[in-house]
């Protein structure tokens, strides 16, 4: 027993002393074995050439997955510049019954109306491109002639005349364009007829007898694709009319206000409700506190003691005014002669406050105001001043 403990105790020290060393080979990163390892060799790395480069190099980093979802997407498409292609209609093997002879030439006529749609689709963006560039040449055209005018320039300056020309030119195309929209919304609409005579063909072919179940099946299918097409039609239809209204109403507008350039231009400044224009007028062509013998206000009194009497810029000024507060309002210009003198020269007074006010409803028309809003007339009274034209409201 006494010899057993003693084996005990140096199988213990043993373990003990293996461990000991074991760790210090760890701590120390030595070897205690006897085993020799030959001297590990240097091997010299050549550097990279961002390595050789004097400069410092910064490699962009690509943003992570979840920074790119945060980016914004592309900008949704403006009003009257929607896409309207038509899906394809669904293939269908054929089935060699009458139903399914049926169903194949229902589902070629709405290819056609398909093919018919995108033919629109592509004719309404060419327009609406052709309209876009035209409006913006014309703007351009018409922002010259104003920023010439408002500085000021010659009466009749043939610079601006053909600028003039021009815009009217890009105007004039505008409005072919409106024909265009026209001819694809008449062709649009008889797309729906024939799209409304497919879908009831469709329906009708349900009670045809001697189908099979495939035959259904591709009714059923066909009758999907009629009913994806309806609101396409629709919607190209709605805003064809939307663009078709829109510019009418523009194209309208335009051209009053061409118009008014025209006078604007043949006076050679602008017309515009200021100080300037009304001072323009001399104190007697305008006298808006004398009474007719009618009791009526006139709105303004020309008076042509004159060869060449500048009433136009105040005259506009007056008419703008009196739109503002009446924007129905009509306009009674009266050519009033003296009467005094003998017979022929009373004639010829009469005769030439007629002219005078035939040339005053001119410039009326040429302002843009319309010819039915103006109603002419003539009258003698012994207060005129020589020849003169009254103009009023009602």
């Amino acid at each position: 027993m006494p010899q057993l403990r003693s084996y005990f105790v140096i199988v213990t020290a043993a373990l003990v002393l293996g461990g000991c060393s074991y760790v210090d080979n760890v701590l120390t990163g030595e070897d205690s074995s006897q085993e020799s390892y030959p001297p590990a060799e240097s091997v010299q790395i050549p550097p990279s050439p961002a390595g050789q480069s004097a400069q410092p190099t910064v490699t962009q980093t690509p943003a992570p997955a979840a920074t790119q979802a945060q980016t914004p997407s592309a900008a949704p498409p403006a009003v009257g510049a929607g896409n309207y292609a038509a899906q394809p209609v669904t293939p269908g093997a054929s089935t060699g019954t009458y139903v399914g002879q049926k169903v194949a030439a229902m589902r070629g006529d709405l290819q056609r109306l398909q093919n018919n749609i995108n033919q629109h689709n592509q004719e309404l963006q060419q327009t609406r491109q052709a309209m876009a560039s035209d409006a913006g040449s014309y703007y351009t055209q018409v922002a010259a002639i104003n920023a010439r005018l408002q500085a000021g320039t010659t009466p009749g300056n043939p610079e601006l005349v053909q600028q003039w020309t021009q815009a009217q030119g890009s105007l004039d195309r505008l409005a072919n364009d409106i024909l265009r929209l026209n001819t694809i919304a008449n062709a649009a609409a008889s797309d729906s007829a024939l799209e409304a005579y497919i879908r009831e063909s469709v329906r009708a072919t349900y009670g045809l007898q001697g189908a099979v179940d495939e035959d259904h099946r591709q009714l059923a299918i066909l009758e999907n694709d009629c009913t994806r097409t309806v609101p396409l039609i629709d919607r190209l239809l709605n805003d064809i009319n939307e663009d078709i209204s829109r510019q009418t109403n523009y194209v309208g507008n335009e051209r009053r206000n061409l118009t008014v350039l025209s006078v604007a231009i043949r006076n050679g400044e602008l017309y515009a409700r200021s100080n300037r224009a009304v001072a323009g007028a001399a104190p007697s062509q305008v006298a808006s506190a004398t009474p007719t013998s009618a009791g009526r206000q006139p709105l303004m009194v020309i008076h042509f003691d004159k060869p060449k009497v500048a009433y136009e810029q105040a005259l506009y000024s007056a008419i703008s005014r009196a739109l503002e507060r009446r924007p129905g309002a009509t306009f009674d210009v009266v050519a009033v002669s003296g009467t005094g003198g003998n017979t022929g020269q009373s004639a010829l007074d009469t005769s030439a406050s007629k002219r005078n006010a035939e040339s005053v409803v001119r410039s009326l028309t040429g302002m843009g105001l319309p010819p039915d809003r103006i109603n002419l007339s003539a009258m003698s009274s012994a207060s005129a001043q020589g020849n003169e034209v009254q103009v009023f409201v009602r």
